[in-house]
C-alpha cells in the first residue's frame, strides 16, 4: 500500500487550519521588506476570495492522481474523492471502487481496505501531518497571524514562466516557507520549504506550484497541483469537480480500528 500512501500525501495541503483574519500587527512594524511581505500577502489572500477563502469550512473534491518516481510516471494514476472539513478533518477515497480510504481526524491516521480499519504506519501518518503544518492554506490562514511571525520580501523572479514576488513566512519555531506570488494576479504559483534529513543530514526541499485557477463558489481553486521532492516531480494532481462548504457531518471522518498491521519479520 505504499504506492497509493504516497499518492495520498498530494490531498494534505488541503487539510488546514482556517484563521479568520490576516489583520494580526505585524511582528517588525517599521521594517519595509516585512511591510512589502505582508502587503503581498494581504494581496493574495484577497485574490484568493477574501473572506470567503477565510471562512471556508469544508470541501469536496473529485479528480485524479498521479505518483511519479525520480521524475518519471509511476502507473497510470488513480482517481480519487476527497472529503475536508475545518480544522483538522480530511477522508480520501481512492481506486475505482472507492475501497481504499486515508482518513486524518486530528492527530490520528486510518488506512481502510477490504481487511478493515488499521492506525496508518507511523513513518506515513508523520509525513502527513508533516504536509498539513506546511499547506499553504495553513502557512496562509495560520501561519501569517501567530505571534512571532517573521515575513520578508524576497524580491521580484520568474516562476514557472511567470513574473513573481517571493515572500518568506517564518514563525516561532524557526520553521519558514517561502511562497512565490503571481505579480499579475497575485494568486500563489510556488510555495517550498527546507527540511534536513535525520539520517543524512542534508536539506531536502519539498515543493508545490499551483496552476489552472478557476473561481468556484467565489473561491479562487488551483484545478492543477504538481509536487516536487528536490526538483523532482513526484505527486500529481488534477481536479475534476469542486464544492465548497457543503455541510459534510464529522461522522464521515471517523474510524475505529478493527485490525493491527503485521509487521516484517513476523
Amino acid at each position: 500500500m505504499k504506492l497509493i500512501t504516497s499518492l495520498s500525501l498530494i490531498f494534505i495541503f488541503c487539510a488546514a487550519s482556517f484563521a479568520q483574519s490576516s489583520s494580526t500587527p505585524l511582528q517588525q512594524p517599521n521594517d519595509p521588506s516585512a511591510q512589502k511581505a505582508r502587503a503581498v500577502l494581504d494581496q493574495a489572500i484577497a485574490a484568493l476570495g477574501g473572506p470567503a477563502y477565510l471562512n471556508l469550512s469544508d470541501m469536496e473534491e473529485t479528480g485524479r492522481t498521479y505518483s511519479f518516481y525520480h521524475g518519471q510516471p509511476n502507473g497510470l494514476g488513480a482517481p480519487f474523492w476527497l472529503f475536508w472539513k475545518w480544522p483538522d478533518k480530511s477522508r480520501v477515497e481512492l481506486t475505482k471502487q472507492r475501497d481504499v480510504a486515508y482518513i486524518l481526524n486530528g492527530d490520528n491516521g486510518y488506512e481502510v481496505t477490504y481487511k478493515g480499519t488499521a492506525p496508518e504506519d507511523p513513518e506515513d501518518l508523520k509525513q502527513a501531518l508533516r504536509a498539513r503544518h506546511y499547506s499553504l492554506d495553513h502557512v496562509l490562514r495560520k501561519w501569517i497571524n501567530e505571534p512571532g511571525v517573521a515575513l520578508f520580501y524576497e524580491g521580484r523572479g520568474i516562476t514557472d514562466q511567470k513574473e513573481v514576488e517571493k515572500v518568506t513566512i517564518m514563525n516561532a519555531r524557526d520553521e519558514s516557507v517561502t511562497l512565490e506570488i503571481n505579480a499579475i494576479t497575485h494568486l500563489p504559483v510556488r510555495k517550498s520549504y527546507q527540511l534536513r534529513d535525520p539520517q543524512t543530514r542534508y536539506f531536502d526541499e519539498e515543493a508545490e506550484i499551483y496552476d489552472n485557477w478557476r473561481p468556484i463558489q467565489g473561491i479562487m481553486t488551483a484545478h492543477s497541483t504538481v509536487a516536487f521532492h528536490n526538483g523532482d516531480m513526484s505527486r500529481q494532481r488534477f481536479i475534476e469537480t469542486v464544492k465548497y462548504n457543503t455541510g459534510i457531518p464529522d461522522s464521515k471522518f471517523a474510524a475505529t480500528v478493527t485490525y493491527a498491521p503485521k509487521k516484517p519479520g513476523r
